[in-house]
């Protein structure tokens, strides 16, 4: 499946296009246009939407599934956009907020206006006997206390039929090749399976990427439910084993779910790596030694996983949570390019053309406070991967099983004598 192989671009369009804050209709989703050339420089080969679609504020909060968000544009305009990336030969996810709608949605606003008349009563979980802070006259249920947005009952099959009708217009209008699913963890068993089965038969490899927190995975995961979900352990992980000098952290955690042994847990899936995305801290705001923004990425991109950059973390831009969502998503006119891109467009460019680094195994070669090497192996080739987050150089000692190798990034011979000498804050890429 193309999935496999991909490096992700996400973008939250409302925050990009500099729609957020604002109320008046206008064409703002044209902006991506300026960026389909970069997107594709970076050496990603699929562009991930979040909410495109008409909602209260923030996306999340959907009102018609149907119809682009007034503040970015009109249906012609996103469909501009989409056939320009596909003709940068690049895939596109959109974002299914199947688990909730805001309290605009064109069937809850019926509910609101009839109470028990509705039609749509059976479309949420309500309870005339009840009320809440909105004082509509009846109780509903919110996602996870919030009230803004308001739970669907995905036990009713005309909510399903619904979204499978929405799926199906948005691959014949926009041609989509899959979707991220917002909250995946709230979705039943039955749905998603019964979601599986739909998707299979809409679009050949049409992929579901589930948006999943903690627990095992393999409850939203397996070849009858999402073919993908986003690897939280593993962003923790990530810059954590950076701020805490504790390589250890990381290498397990990439063991556990990997590793050759019968109990690593997600052998052979492809799971969504990232650094940073939407919801949570700029990577270049949370990790604590700038010098090694691009031995991070590296190690994203050299670790199983689907790597995924975030638009503008591939230039290094900050954020932090505690000064809202809205900084974490922020209006950017033009793409930049600098230093740290250069390095992320390499590592892509291993990634996607060597079968080891987008399919391989992994097995821990080296692990010590601030060094990590590992190998990433398949039945056509072996790499090893060597990480060093110090600002000093490290021997490395470590078996290549072989004498010399062929440095990737360099296209230099190496020699492995007992293992090899890593510079302060570098990340190295050997095909031996």
């Amino acid at each position: 499946m193309w999935f496999d192989q991909a490096v992700i671009y996400q973008i939250y369009p409302l925050g990009l296009c500099g729609a957020l804050d604002k109320k008046d209709a206008g064409h703002r989703i044209l902006r991506v246009l300026d960026w389909v050339d970069h997107i594709k420089k970076t050496g990603a080969t699929c562009v991930l939407f979040n909410p495109l679609m008409e909602s209260d504020y923030h996306g999340y909060d959907t009102r018609d599934y149907l119809t682009p968000d007034h503040r970015l544009g009109t249906k012609e305009d996103v469909q501009k956009v989409c056939q320009a990336i596909h003709d940068a030969g690049l895939k596109i996810m959109f974002d299914g907020v199947f688990n909730h709608v805001g309290r605009g949605f064109w069937a809850f606003q019926d509910v609101i206006e009839k109470k028990w008349d509705s039609p749509y009563c059976g479309w949420f979980h309500l309870n005339f006997d009840g009320n809440t802070n909105y004082n509509d006259g009846f109780w509903y249920e919110g996602w996870e206390g919030h009230n803004e947005l308001v739970k669907l009952n995905l036990d009713n099959p005309d909510v399903r039929q619904y979204h499978y009708d929405v799926i199906k217009k948005w691959i014949e209008l926009y041609d989509i090749d899959g979707l991220r699913l917002d909250v995946a963890y709230c979705l039943s068993d039955f749905y998603l399976r019964e979601l599986r089965s739909f998707a299979n038969g809409v679009k050949p490899d049409f992929v579901l990427m589930g948006e999943t927190l903690h627990g095992d995975y393999n409850m939203w995961m397996s070849d009858e439910k999402c073919h993908s979900v986003t690897n939280y352990e593993c962003y923790k992980g990530l810059y954590s084993s950076f701020n805490s000098a504790n390589m250890h952290e990381i290498s397990y955690s990439l063991n556990r779910q990997f590793g050759y042994e019968n109990w690593c847990i997600y052998r052979g899936k492809h799971l969504l790596s990232f650094v940073d995305n939407h919801d949570v801290e700029r990577i270049a705001s949370i990790l604590e030694d700038k010098k090694n923004l691009p031995v991070i990425y590296g190690l994203l991109f050299g670790m199983p996983g689907v790597p995924s950059i975030y638009y503008g973390s591939e230039w290094g831009i900050e954020g932090r949570k505690k000064d809202g969502d809205e900084v974490l998503r922020p209006a950017i006119e033009k793409p930049e390019w600098n230093e740290l891109t250069d390095a992320i467009a390499a590592y892509a460019a291993l990634h996607t053309s060597h079968p080891a680094l987008y399919d391989g195994g992994y097995r821990n070669l080296h692990v010590w406070s601030k060094q990590l090497v590992f190998e990433r192996a398949c039945d056509e080739e072996r790499i090893l991967v060597a990480i060093n987050i110090d600002d000093e150089p490290y021997f490395a000692p470590f078996d290549a099983q072989a004498a010399e190798g062929t440095d990737l990034l360099t296209e230099e011979t190496v020699t492995f004598d007992g293992g090899r000498e890593l510079p302060p804050h570098s990340v190295a890429f050997w095909k031996v």
